[in-house]
């Protein structure tokens, strides 16, 4: 069993099991972060109670990301999706809360690469949540230079950004699309 593709003009047949290698490789790696304990106030970058997630039936596919004081590393190149969701609560109001990604392709200098920005306007009750979700495609070219990191911020420094270590409230998600 075999495939027939076109490789520059010239028409091939390739064995069935190998098609995600010539094809690019498509998705080989997936994996989730998550931050384990609340914080107050803004934090740029977010360092600490930063875990893999390992609840609830997880899986990872491939190679995992690696972390150190808040700067994430790639384990390979690659076109790779990232995707911040922030969850704030606060009892009050807050014109805006955000969640960003920064990259950096030099490993020095960060730049916004997407932001998002939610408000919390006090409910009747107290805690009342928002959220905000960034993501960015990101080309991966070297591992050693291009890494990323994640912010948050608000209009009060009162306001609590929401973890918990049995569940994704403020998490990452990295997704390995293809080769680079």
């Amino acid at each position: 069993d075999g495939f027939v593709v076109n490789d520059g003009g010239t028409m091939k047949t390739i064995p069935a099991t190998d098609i995600s290698t010539y094809a690019g490789g498509g998705i080989t790696a997936a994996s989730q972060w998550r931050v384990t304990a609340n914080f107050e106030g803004a934090a740029e970058p977010i360092t600490s109670n930063l875990a893999v997630v390992d609840t609830d039936g997880y899986g990872s596919l491939g190679s995992a990301m690696t972390e150190s004081s808040g700067i994430f590393t790639f384990p390979s190149t690659g076109y790779w999706l990232i995707e911040f969701r922030a969850e704030f609560y606060y009892d009050g109001d807050s014109r805006y809360v955000q969640a960003k990604i920064q990259t950096t392709t030099d490993a020095s200098s960060y730049d916004d690469a997407s932001y998002s920005v939610g408000g919390i306007a006090e409910a009747e009750s107290s805690h009342t949540h928002a959220n905000a979700t960034a993501s960015f495609i990101f080309d991966v070219t070297s591992t050693s230079t291009h890494k990323v990191r994640f912010t948050v911020g608000m209009s009060d420094n009162s306001v609590d950004v929401y973890g918990n270590a049995g569940m994704n409230l403020t998490s990452m998600t990295f997704i390995r699309l293809g080769d680079t």
